[in-house]
């Protein structure tokens, strides 16, 4: 997905996307971008996935939703050297990422995420925010495999690294995958494209951990890495950049409130996103998340 297209597609769906549940995506088309180097950006549903193609079969970063699950296992099969996915990796817990794991799983595939990543999934859920519930996962939709820092193996004939964010931007299980001799860094929603990310401070993520998580993932690229996130159009590193900046002022505003004693309504109608408004579309839904985010780092008493 290039910035083009998601600037067709009007950023105020995607930042709905973004800040959503995204549980109502359906199945729809697959769009796919080559990236060089025998990886591919596969888009459906308003959300990207990275397939590393090889003549022992795929690696795929995150599986989609249960409803988007086939058209995106067809499309990569069908990308040049495609054919069945061998190893997925769950960049965090949420359904829109986990659709795949049951029907992969039943194949042999090998499924990678953190150890809280996996953890989540064997849990009951339900999000403060909108009370929507989450069952957990049945054992075999589960990852075989967890990791806790970073690791490296080589899937597909190549060496993949992948590893933890472990400043928490969006949930504490966040991971990458750096497909690093095609300079492609698959980050999930660790790293938003287009419009305000979804932070889950319910499952660990936080806005302090937005700033942090981009710091990490800077420390990984080059000028010259494509870097892939969940929504929105491929990144370079000088997005980046100006992503960091922009969240580390947030977070500080926000920061500042919580320490004169103030609520997520005083922190709302201080406007700490007003000059981003314009390029991020409307701000109060994650102004109020991240606010309350800052409780469980900051204020764990409150």
């Amino acid at each position: 997905m290039l910035r083009r297209d998601v600037l067709k597609a009007g950023l105020g769906g995607v930042a709905a996307t973004l800040l959503g549940t995204s549980r109502a995506i359906v199945a729809q088309p697959a769009a796919a971008s080559d990236l060089g180097g025998g990886v591919h950006v596969v888009t459906i549903g308003g959300r990207n996935f990275a397939a590393a193609t090889s003549a022992e079969g795929a690696v795929l970063v995150n599986g989609g939703s249960a409803a988007s699950s086939a058209a995106l296992l067809e499309a990569v099969a069908k990308l040049p050297a495609g054919g069945a996915v061998r190893t997925l990796f769950n960049t965090c817990w949420h359904p829109e990422h986990t659709g795949s794991n049951a029907a992969l799983a039943a194949t042999g595939a090998t499924i990678i995420a953190h150890e809280n990543t996996r953890l989540w999934m064997t849990q009951r859920i339900t999000w403060p925010w909108n009370g929507e519930r989450f069952e957990p996962l049945p054992p075999p939709a589960r990852p075989n495999k967890t990791f806790y820092t970073h690791e490296k193996s080589t899937l597909g004939g190549r060496e993949i690294e992948f590893g933890h964010v472990r400043a928490s931007p969006h949930t504490d299980g966040d991971c990458y995958v750096f497909f690093r001799d095609a300079n492609v860094l698959a980050v999930g929603d660790a790293a938003a494209g287009a419009g305000w990310p979804m932070i889950d401070y319910w499952t660990g993520g936080w806005i302090g951990g937005v700033v942090g998580g981009l710091e990490s993932l800077l420390a990984l690229a080059d000028e010259n890495t494509r870097i892939v996130p969940a929504v929105g159009p491929v990144l370079n590193r000088a997005d980046l950049v100006r992503q960091h900046a922009m969240y580390a002022t947030i977070y500080e505003r926000l920061a500042e409130h919580l320490n004169r004693g103030r609520g997520p309504d005083e922190a709302l109608a201080a406007k700490p996103t007003a000059e981003f408004d314009a390029r991020m579309g409307p701000s109060d839904e994650f102004v109020v998340r991240a606010f309350r985010s800052l409780w469980g780092y900051l204020a764990p008493d409150a």
